[in-house]
């Protein structure tokens, strides 16, 4: 049993490469073979559950123990606390394909019908979990893998705008649980030639329907192309919130957006290291100048307030994002927040004796906010972690005909946050079939058209304008009308399936 769970750690650290920076995407489905491969050599339903679990914390230490940086060296926790947070948040998030082994196992189901449907349907339904419990993780959903590099279309990326991210993931665990059971090494399964002759087969046409539907044009352009300026202004966390440095960053972000020559500037998460109402009016002025002498408008990512600023206690503090310029002056509150890092969960206020965290009780903002109107063109807001929900991001469509993404991933330092982060985003591109414009602190700042590829990015942790002649595009994917419902409605006609065959095994 050890050395099964060796295996299974390794083979989900191995599945890391298949994400951003690496897009080794085929290790996606190797990593989940092995996985496949030893839940069905271990029939107990508590070793498989172990199995599942050594393969989560081989994932998510591997894939994000970054969360270590904000942390110890920016939240100032001492560094073996800040080392056994993450070991626990990692464990925390590796119960979920612990749940997974221990579903498929502890059902009686025919062993075909386990590593065709169960074993996938129950990886995926636990992925889902992880992306929705306490306020949800959903990093590292193995769909993601499937986005392209700047040297390759991932073959199953055409099923993006259909089925989501689920979707895909749910196919990369199809496709794993066939190979598994074609396989005479990788099971217990006895299955006639012809039987496998027919799995290689079926999984081939799945694969190849992703590379057919790529070719779909889900949306067409609404106008000409808008110039637009993605700022990155590269400002040491360190120092952000320093009050001997408010000065300068504010004088880098005003020289930033003078460079700029877009229709539409866009500044980063909190830019301004204040609250809007602290502002100076002079800064307000220039910006507004800047922005409507290039004939548009900026959106600049900053805290704002909400109330009685005099009484503390009537405020609400949101992580928003503010218009000026040539449209009428509108704010975007950031819905879907961070926890630990934008507000408490229930019963964890003890985390901040140790974590100093700043603008750290922001409230939510409305569910479902319409889009911002800049430009002359309406415009998706989201604000970092929201764009790691494609169900949310889809709910400003039809309307939106541009998406942009506001972040400042310096809490995360130089580790492999800020790629990952920026694959989810060509996911919601991918999904929504919209160019997904991404303005942030210290990268990735780039450009995604609406197959997800990058058109164009600035290095990271560098200072800089990224100018880009954005497409605004109109049309509706099947993703954006039916969101997850699809992917869900099977992933439950399934398990339901399979606990009436259980139910009629044991009686």
């Amino acid at each position: 049993m050890f050395a099964r769970l060796v295996v299974a750690v390794a083979a989900g650290a191995a599945g890391v490469l298949a994400f951003a920076p690496f897009y080794a995407w085929p290790l996606a489905i190797v990593s989940l073979v092995v996985l496949f491969s030893l839940w069905a050599h271990t029939p107990a339903p508590r070793q498989a559950a172990a199995i599942g679990f050594a393969w989560g914390l081989g994932l998510f230490l591997a894939g994000v123990s970054w969360i270590v940086v904000s942390l110890h060296v920016y939240g100032n926790m001492p560094a073996p606390l800040a080392g056994l947070a993450v070991f626990l948040f990692c464990s925390y998030l590796a119960l979920y394909p612990a749940l997974a082994g221990w579903l498929q196992a502890r059902l009686q189901v025919p062993s075909l019908m386990r590593l065709l449907l169960l074993m996938p349907v129950a990886f995926v339904s636990a992925e889902y979990l992880r992306g929705w419990v306490v306020s949800g993780f959903p990093w590292l959903i193995l769909g993601y893998s499937q986005t392209p590099s700047a040297e390759i279309m991932a073959p199953l990326a055409g099923y993006a705008p259909v089925l989501g991210v689920f979707g895909i993931s749910l196919i990369l665990a199809l496709t794993a649980g066939a190979v598994v059971a074609a396989s005479k090494n990788l099971s217990t399964l006895v299955l006639l030639p012809a039987a496998r002759h027919a799995l290689v087969i079926a999984a081939v046409v799945l694969w190849l329907g992703g590379v057919l539907l790529a070719a779909q044009e889900w949306s067409s352009p609404s106008g000409k192309a808008l110039p637009v300026s993605l700022v990155q202004g590269n400002i040491a966390q360190h120092l952000k919130w320093r009050e001997d440095q408010r000065a300068a960053t504010i004088e880098a972000y005003l020289e930033l957006a003078e460079q700029s020559r877009g229709r539409l500037i866009v500044l980063p998460e909190t830019a301004l290291p204040m609250m809007l109402h602290d502002v100076p009016g002079a800064v307000l002025s220039v910006l507004h100048r800047k922005a409507a002498a290039n004939g548009g408008d900026l959106l600049m990512g900053i805290a704002y307030a909400d109330g009685n600023t005099k009484a503390a206690n009537f405020i609400d503090y949101y992580n928003g994002a503010v218009s000026i310029g040539a449209s009428p002056p509108q704010r975007y509150a950031k819905q879907h927040l961070v926890a630990f890092g934008e507000f408490v969960p229930p019963l964890f206020s003890w985390v901040y004796r140790w974590l100093t965290i700043p603008l750290s009780g922001f409230t939510p903002g409305p569910r479902s906010p319409a889009p911002m109107q800049l430009a002359g063109h309406f415009v998706g807001v989201n604000i970092c972690y929201e764009d790691t929900f494609g169900a949310e991001i889809a709910a400003s469509l039809p309307r939106a005909e541009l998406l942009v993404n506001m972040s400042n991933m310096a809490w995360y330092g130089d580790s492999l946050a800020a790629d990952q982060h920026a694959q989810f985003s060509q996911m919601r591109a991918l999904e929504t079939s919209r160019w997904m414009l991404r303005s942030t602190n210290t990268g990735v700042t780039a450009a995604m058209d609406e197959k997800g590829r990058i058109v164009k990015a600035l290095p990271q942790f560098t200072r800089g304008v990224l100018e880009v002649e954005a497409v605004p595009r109109q049309g509706v994917t099947p993703y954006v009308r039916w969101k997850d419902a699809p992917v869900l409605l099977l992933l439950v006609l399934v398990l339901l399936l399979s606990f009436n065959q259980h139910r009629r095994a044991v009686k």
